[in-house]
């Protein structure tokens, strides 16, 4: 072999195993052009008969990509049971989400052009997006060319809890280099959606905590009494299916529904943030979508770890 063709042989070995298939907006150009467009008519279709399922598929993008990377593993089910989906940190996570999801895998491979090239991962990635998107909120040219996971293990999933403190959350954040900017940006995505009383029990009884205003304490034990009902939901603001900057306005004035929520205007190192984007919804829309890139770049596969699941909840 000529010394340029190892030299070109060297090159591409190093990129291969460098794992190195930089994401790119135009990923899937020529491979299903009409992408974008199925999956934010399945998107669009799941939200016009459920007000949760923005919340629930938003949810579902975090939770993926904040164990193993955004490689859509909390979708995959195993037969043993042992998998990210049903471990107890995910056990909230509304139904909707999923099947939004999944309309929308749908509504790809039903494209004889996309059949099964489209990953799970950027799928996700995508509906995400929309979700936000058709709730009112930003949107951006999402980065694609994720490759799917092939484990999912209830072991590995470590999120970010409703009861942990500025450090402890920053300390869940800063593992996948997100700032403290991220956290609150990524916080604010607690504009949409609800969340179960087990979440907030423990904030109500026996007595409320001191970071909760008291009316709003009184409103919180009326939705969740002290006989715990793990069914029951609340929402986190008063714009239920409106993706705005509400969540912040709602922090100052101590109505955070989650300990995790409150303590971000609490702690001197973020409430300046919370400020910012309470009063500025601009500035939290782009401040939000940066740190929506810089989550959906996290872990992401290549074909030498990945694949492209013909079934998103099983592996090939």
């Amino acid at each position: 072999m000529k010394k340029s063709q190892l030299l070109l042989l060297a090159s591409f070995l190093a990129i291969l195993y460098s794992g190195a298939t930089a994401l790119n907006e135009t990923y899937y150009a020529s491979i299903c052009p009409n992408l974008e467009s199925l999956v934010q008519g399945a998107v669009r279709g799941t939200m016009s008969t459920s007000n949760i399922a923005a919340a629930a598929t938003l949810q579902i993008f975090f939770h993926d990509c904040f164990v193993q990377g955004c490689d859509a593993s909390i979708l995959i089910q195993n037969a043993n049971g042992d998998d990210e989906r049903d471990n107890f940190d995910n056990q909230f996570v509304r139904a909707d989400g999923y099947k939004m999801i999944m309309a929308a895998k749908a509504a790809v491979d039903s494209d004889p052009q996309c059949t099964n090239k489209v990953s799970c991962a950027d799928i996700l990635a995508l509906a995400a997006r929309d979700a936000v998107f058709l709730s009112g909120g930003p949107t951006w040219k999402v980065e694609l060319g994720r490759y799917d996971g092939k484990i999912s293990t209830s072991n590995n999933v470590n999120l970010p809890k409703a009861s942990d403190n500025f450090d402890q959350l920053m300390s869940r954040f800063s593992v996948h280099n997100l700032t403290p900017t991220d956290l609150v940006a990524l916080s604010g995505a607690h504009t949409l959606g609800a969340t179960s009383c087990f979440h907030v029990q423990n904030r109500l009884y026996p007595t409320p905590d001191s970071y909760l205003d008291p009316g709003f304490a009184n409103q919180l034990q009326g939705q969740c009494p002290a006989a715990l009902n793990v069914n029951q939901f609340i929402f986190f603001d008063n714009s239920v299916t409106t993706f705005d900057n509400n969540y912040f306005k709602m922090l100052q004035q101590k109505k955070g529904v989650l300990f995790s929520d409150e303590v971000l205007y609490v702690d001197t190192r973020s409430s300046s943030i919370v400020d910012k984007f309470a009063t500025d919804q601009s500035a939290f829309f782009t401040a939000f979508v940066d740190s929506m890139l810089k989550l959906g770049r996290i872990g992401v596969k290549t074909a030498l770890d990945g694949e492209i699941r013909k079934d998103c909840h099983s592996t090939n």
